[in-house]
C-alpha cells in the first residue's frame, strides 16, 4: 500500500471516526434520558448505541493503523498508548492519545461490566463525554484537513448535536435535582409531580 493510500485512508477513518463517536454519544445520552430512537423501542436504541460504539471502535483501530503503517511521519505504538511522548506534533497527537486511553478504558470496563459491578461501570463510563471533545481538538489540531469547507461544517455539526443533547441532559439532570421529597413519593404513588 503506498503512503498516499495511507494518507487518505489515515483522513477518512478519522473523519468517520468523529461521526460514529458522535452518533455514539447522542445514543448514549439518549439512553440515559430513557428516549428511543423512533422505530425502535428502548432497548433497540441501547442495542445500536453498543453496536455503533464498537463500529466507531473499529474505524478508530483502523485510523490509528494507518497513522504507525504510514512512513510519512514516525508514530509508533508508544506514541498511540503513552500521551505527549511522539517527536510528530507531540500536543496533539498526545491528545489523541489521552483520548484513545481514555475511550480503551471504557470499552474494557464495559465488556467488564457484569465483573466490576454496575456502579463501577457507570462511573468510569463516564470517561467518554470526556475522551469525545478531546479526540475533537486532536482532529482540529493535527488534521490536514482542517480549515477545508467540508470538515469545518462536519465539526460544527457534530459539535453542535453533542452540545444540544448535552444540554437536554444536563437541563434533565437538573429538574430531577429540584423534586422534593413529596413529589418523589407522590412519583414512587404513581401519581403524576
Amino acid at each position: 500500500m503506498t503512503s498516499e493510500t495511507l494518507w487518505y485512508a489515515n483522513r477518512a477513518t478519522g473523519a468517520v471516526s468523529l461521526v460514529l463517536f458522535t452518533l455514539v454519544v447522542l445514543l448514549g445520552i439518549a439512553v440515559r434520558l430513557r428516549t428511543r430512537v423512533p422505530g425502535l423501542p428502548r432497548f433497540g436504541t441501547m442495542s445500536l448505541h453498543r453496536t455503533l460504539s464498537l463500529s466507531a471502535t473499529a474505524f478508530l483501530a483502523l485510523h490509528i493503523t494507518t497513522a504507525i503503517v504510514d512512513s510519512y511521519v514516525n508514530i509508533t505504538v508508544v506514541d498511540v498508548l503513552i500521551p505527549f511522548v511522539s517527536d510528530y506534533q507531540p500536543l496533539w497527537l498526545g491528545l489523541g492519545t489521552v483520548a484513545f486511553d481514555l475511550m480503551l478504558a471504557v470499552v474494557i470496563t464495559s465488556l467488564l461490566r457484569e465483573r466490576i459491578g454496575h456502579r463501577a461501570w457507570r462511573t468510569l463510563h463516564w470517561l467518554a463525554y470526556a475522551s469525545w471533545p478531546v479526540a475533537l481538538i486532536h482532529g482540529i489540531g493535527i488534521g490536514t484537513d482542517t480549515g477545508t469547507d467540508w470538515m469545518t461544517w462536519l465539526t460544527i455539526a457534530c459539535v453542535a448535536t453533542v452540545v444540544t443533547a448535552g444540554g437536554a441532559r444536563l437541563a434533565h439532570a437538573a429538574r430531577a435535582a429540584r423534586r422534593t421529597p413529596a413529589a418523589l413519593l407522590r412519583t414512587a404513588d404513581g401519581a403524576r409531580p
